[in-house]
């Protein structure tokens, strides 16, 4: 029998764009019936872009998806296209759909089955579920359709699919990253197909939307689990692959190494937020320390030296060490670096306030202070110049509060908000080895880690060394480990005490801060949704 030449279009879609959307929809097919495809597959929701969130509860939203879909399925020709759009059922609900469309015509449509709930999904908020499986016919084969979800869960609609008689299972997605999922969707897909003994196409997102990033590894394996062709990770690309029968297979894109593939995430989902956003370009505070070493790299890789500036911003407490080391970056990444001093506010405001603080010695006050000026002042260009000010914080520091509300808080992204320290410098290393030399300066990464705000301030001041800091956030904020738990496991309990509460105690800060991009299996913002108000001590 010849095999079914099938292409899965990896597109990055934009929230919204409809209009765009359908015409990289189009686009895609056409390339697609170029390459002889008789079956071009499109990810989940591709029409709308993933995940339209409260855009569903407008009625001219749907309307205008819904006729754009028309207008895709009377101009679809020469092949078949499985495209993911919202339906409106005949009970007035809306539905997650696929649908199919060859000839001028509407074949058919799929209503999703499983709709998640959990993590940074919401689609019980908005979607009806559908009630049956759906097959239709490419060529000789009958094609079972699924979206997402709906093979993630036990008791999905592929295996009826499999026994109503489907030669070939497509799965189209919209399945957010995090690191080392790409091996999960490999592990559950080949699992499908080996239960079924049908080859599975799965088409996955690509792009960046506000914390989310789609990193695509749309794949297809066949029926005995081997793994038939996938497509790059974080990028656009059209995967064609001959499936069931004869000769089939096609590309297999490599997959990268850990940090490699964390840094690759974090320049899309900039790429995106920017882009997509229509900021002119990025602003960065260059403290000369390893956060806004690897911000300023990934701003560079996602928009170009041209649209990136960093800023300076030295007070009494800066080491010529950290200045020297932030020139350094940006002559290394080629950007412009503005030198500004925030010594003459300071000295003001503390002017200012010196009647009511008579009484009091210095403390977390004055620090708190020169983080809110440098704040102040990135936002003033950022108002003045129109770029984004992109921050520097990482998630063991937003974890446990280490961090300034309204001062290095301020801006409107941030990148490593979901990479912990022990990360960061991996990442950093990863991309020195990357280019070849160090971009970023040896003494960064060398250095110990300081927020500069006092004389001869260090991290460990206040908080557990970074690699005990860091498996206990793991633990207790991805994992939701107990005390007791923890320290069974030979942390102290004194400092897990320590930990647990800091992190309770600093929601009412994470819920102002920016979005950023989500790397682990548990961000700080959909992920999870602890409540600001509470007397819970953490177990």
């Amino acid at each position: 029998m010849k095999p079914l030449r099938i292409a899965l279009a990896q597109i990055n879609t934009t929230v919204g764009d409809i209009a765009g959307n359908a015409r990289k929809i189009l686009e895609s097919a056409d390339r697609a019936r170029g390459e002889g495809a008789r079956l071009v597959v499109f990810p989940e929701l591709a029409l709308t872009g993933y995940p339209p969130e409260d855009l569903l509860l407008r009625a001219s939203f749907i309307e205008e998806n819904l006729a754009a879909w028309r207008d895709l399925a009377d101009r679809i020709r020469g092949i078949a296209a499985v495209v993911g759009f919202v339906d409106r059922g005949k009970d007035g609900r809306i539905y997650n759909a696929a649908g199919i469309a060859s000839g001028g015509r509407v074949r058919g449509v799929y209503h999703k089955m499983h709709l998640p709930n959990y993590g940074v999904f919401d689609e019980v908020r908005y979607f009806g579920r559908g009630k049956e499986p759906f097959l239709f016919r490419a060529g000789r084969s009958a094609v079972g359709v699924t979206i997402c979800e709906d093979i993630w869960v036990r008791g999905g609609p592929l295996p009826r699919e499999a026994k109503a008689g489907a030669r070939l299972i497509l799965n189209v997605s919209s399945s957010p990253y995090h690191a080392g999922k790409w091996e999960t969707r490999r592990e559950l897909v080949a699992g499908h197909a080996l239960r079924s003994g049908r080859p599975v196409a799965y088409c996955n997102l690509v792009g960046g939307q506000d914390e989310l990033v789609f990193d695509g590894g749309s794949m297809v394996v066949s029926a005995k689990g081997e793994l038939l062709a996938r497509a790059t990770l974080f990028g656009e690309e059209l995967l064609v692959c001959d499936v069931d029968g004869p000769g089939e297979g096609g590309p297999i894109a490599p997959v990268p190494k850990e940090e490699e593939e964390i840094f690759r995430a974090l320049v899309l989902g900039t790429r995106d937020y920017v882009g997509k956003n229509r900021f002119p370009g990025a602003i960065i505070g260059l403290s000369g320390g390893i956060d806004s070493s690897l911000v300023a790299a990934v701003a560079v890789e996602a928009l170009g030296p041209s649209r990136v500036t960093g800023v300076t911003l030295s007070s009494p407490y800066t080491s010529p060490q950290s200045v020297e080391d932030a020139h350094a970056l940006a002559k290394n990444l080629g950007i412009r670096c503005l030198d500004l001093s925030i010594e003459a506010p300071f000295s003001a405001l503390l002017t200012a306030l010196s009647e009511p603080f008579r009484a009091y010695p210095p403390d977390t006050t004055e620090e708190n202070i020169q983080a809110r000026i440098r704040g102040t002042m990135l936002m003033a260009l950022s108002n003045k110049f129109g770029s984004l000010v992109l921050t520097t914080g990482n998630k063991s520091e937003m974890s446990v509060g280490y961090a300034t509300l309204y001062g290095d808080m301020a801006g409107g992204f941030a990148v490593i908000k979901d990479l912990y320290k022990t990360m960061v410098y991996r990442v950093s290393r990863y991309y020195n080895g990357k280019r070849g030399f160090a971009v970023i300066p040896e003494r960064v990464l060398t250095r110990p880690p300081s927020a500069e705000l006092r004389p001869d301030q260090k991290d460990s001041d206040s908080l557990p060394e970074y690699d005990v800091l860091d498996p206990i956030l793991r633990m207790y904020v991805e994992k939701d480990r107990s005390v007791a738990e923890m320290a069974a496991r030979g942390f102290p309990e004194e400092v897990v005490r320590k930990v647990v509460s800091l992190v309770d105690k600093s929601e009412y800060k994470r819920r102002q801060a920016p979005p950023g991009v989500k790397i682990t299996p548990r961000a700080l913002g959909k992920d999870r949704r602890m409540p600001i108000t509470s007397r819970s001590n953490g177990g």
